[in-house]
């Protein structure tokens, strides 16, 4: 018998506090646009840094800094902009994600589909750094007429 991925069928992963677990809650909720339970995985001190150049560069603290500065902003400006986290690389509290972001800017109705790598600092299972590494170039050209 080969091994089979078997898809989060543990009751234990709305609580869990492994690292991976969190990261993971923190994408789900995104997509489903639940900025509650988005702020649920960050810590009350969370520090979440947006790259240089990137629409909305700058570090947000607070969960709701972060939903009301980066979520809700994406959310007006892009029409289904979705991280979709395709692989995981954890080292204890590091978790490291290769994504890629896909939406359609309001203004232009350019489409993006990029690439993106997310480096989460989780501890006590809590989200309590983020870093966002991205071609914002390819961003920022969506954007332009």
């Amino acid at each position: 018998m080969g091994l089979t991925e078997v898809p989060y069928e543990n009751s234990d992963f709305a609580t869990s506090a492994a690292p991976a677990d969190v990261v993971r809650r923190q994408y789900l909720a995104s997509a489903a646009g639940d900025l509650a339970a988005l702020r649920a995985t960050l810590a009350p001190d969370v520090e979440w840094t947006e790259m240089a150049g990137f629409p909305l560069a700058g570090t947000y603290r607070t969960p709701e800094g972060v939903t009301s500065n980066v979520m809700e902003r994406l959310g007006r400006d892009w029409d289904g902009w979705t991280a979709h986290d395709d692989s995981y690389v954890v080292d204890g509290e590091n978790v490291v994600v290769l994504a890629r972001y896909t939406a359609t800017n309001r203004a232009t109705g350019k489409s993006i589909d990029v690439r993106v790598a997310h480096h989460f600092v989780v501890r006590g299972g809590l989200i309590v750094r983020f870093e966002q590494f991205v071609d914002t170039a390819l961003v920022l050209e969506a954007m332009t007429h």
